[in-house]
């Protein structure tokens, strides 16, 4: 594969700057994930049980058209920004990176668990990771600091637990 180079990083971070600014400006709200994921999912049981879905507590309170909603759309943008830019610089390939002590089925079981967990935390806290670091630190809120200060003394004490399925 003759892959092109990645794009800047201090570019990007400005740009994604710029995008968080245009979505305060013109939607009066920051960005996040997890409500998109959330209203697919109540698009998804409003297809298969319409009445249990708008009678319930959850899902409910979005209608009958949960797709209707700015973070859906977002979401869909992140994935197809994300395929655009790995076809464009040649670096599109279905592949499951491990470590060599890995298997790929123990890596894929692994990150289904880790991503329903973080799924059902962000819906539980009322949002995710990226809304919290991004649009929280963005207006300087004290406990998004704290947040994203936590998130990577956390994850460089659990790095500890999963470096040596990497160290090939």
């Amino acid at each position: 594969m003759n892959a092109k180079p990645y794009a800047n990083p201090y570019l990007a971070g400005v740009v994604l700057g710029l995008t968080l600014l245009t979505s305060y400006l013109i939607l009066g709200a920051g960005l996040g994930a997890s409500a998109g994921i959330a209203r697919a999912g109540a698009f998804c049981e409003l297809a298969l049980a319409p009445a249990r879905t708008l009678a319930s507590q959850y899902f409910g309170a979005w209608g009958d058209q949960p797709l209707r909603y700015y973070l859906v759309f977002m979401l869909v943008g992140v994935f197809g920004g994300g395929l655009v830019s790995a076809l464009l610089a040649e670096r599109f390939a279905v592949s499951v990176e491990r470590g060599a002590r890995c298997s790929s089925l123990k890596r894929l079981l692994f990150a289904l668990a880790g991503g329903v967990i973080v799924g059902f935390a962000s819906r539980l806290a009322n949002g995710c990771t990226s809304g919290q670091a991004l649009s929280g630190s963005a207006v300087l809120l004290t406990g998004s600091l704290l947040f994203l200060v936590c998130v990577f003394a956390g994850g460089y004490a659990a790095a500890w637990f999963v470096r040596r399925q990497w160290h090939d």
